[in-house]
């Protein structure tokens, strides 16, 4: 079943990546991500469908416009095959979680949960990379979208506790980087602190050796990336970078392995 899960994960997530390609270049420009349809962008003319296969119409085409011969970003295939792996990821670390879920309806939910913030986690790294925004327009509407697939399925289980600790985990980490965005405006933005509460949901729904792992895994990664990038004489130690992307691979760290990490932590203590 994990395999063939993972599949189907892959293959939808190859789709998914196609439409986040759409999401990362319109939702900061405040356009439609659905009309118009794609379409070049040197000569407007409109992708066909068998043009818009993931990753396979880019290697076709040989990375050109059809029409035009236009160059097409590389970004979009990896994007695209990229999230193909990220979703296989998810479906194995949820299929085989520790703690087994008894119904295969709240197994399933669990991991349409987590696909769902792995795509969006994907956009907002991206758009954040670029236009160092975290858009509202994908922020805001995660949280009833979370915490509805994340109760749902906690309920499903039999373990309602999962809500209470990933509404704390949601109010904690919210918490500390309002903190951080008041006590230091330049270097951590309101959008920041929004999608700090998204990112507790989860990782309080998974447990205190999530979050905690979640929540402190993203200052350190940010941290050693600004001091490389200091090191090598590409930035000072008042230049800003995105948080964003750094919060969010710090959540998943915490999310696939958090448990892991702090259980080896705990026992070079002797603890646990």
């Amino acid at each position: 079943m994990v395999s063939l899960l993972a599949t189907g994960a892959g293959i939808f997530g190859s789709l998914i990546g196609s439409f986040l390609n759409v999401v990362i270049f319109r939702v900061p420009a405040g356009r439609s991500i659905v009309s118009p349809p794609s379409a070049c962008g040197g000569c407007s003319s409109p992708i066909r469908p068998w043009d818009n296969i993931p990753v396979l119409s880019w290697l076709l085409l040989r990375g050109r416009c059809r029409d035009c011969g236009t160059r097409i970003s590389p970004r979009y295939p990896l994007v695209e095959l990229g999230t193909a792996l990220f979703f296989a990821v998810i479906a194995v670390r949820f299929a085989n979680t520790p703690v087994q879920l008894p119904l295969l309806a709240a197994t399933l939910l669990t991991v349409l949960s987590f696909l769902y913030l792995g795509a969006i986690s994907v956009a907002l790294a991206l758009i954040d990379i670029d236009t160092r925004k975290l858009p509202n327009a994908i922020v805001l509407p995660s949280y009833p979208v979370a915490a509805v697939l994340l109760a749902a399925a906690a309920l499903l289980a039999s373990e309602p506790g999962r809500i209470a600790t990933a509404l704390i985990g949601a109010v904690c980490l919210f918490g500390i980087y309002l903190v951080l965005a008041l006590i230091y405006p330049g270097g951590m933005g309101y959008g920041d602190v929004k999608l700090a509460g998204v990112l507790g949901l989860y990782l309080g729904w998974l447990g205190w050796e999530a979050a905690v792992v979640g929540g402190f895994a993203a200052f350190l990664l940010g941290g050693v990336f600004s001091l490389v990038l200091v090191a090598l004489r590409r930035a000072n130690l008042k230049s800003g970078i995105p948080f964003g992307p750094w919060m969010i691979a710090g959540a998943w760290v915490g999310i696939l392995v958090g448990e892991q990490i702090a259980s080896g932590y705990l026992s070079l203590f002797g603890v646990g």
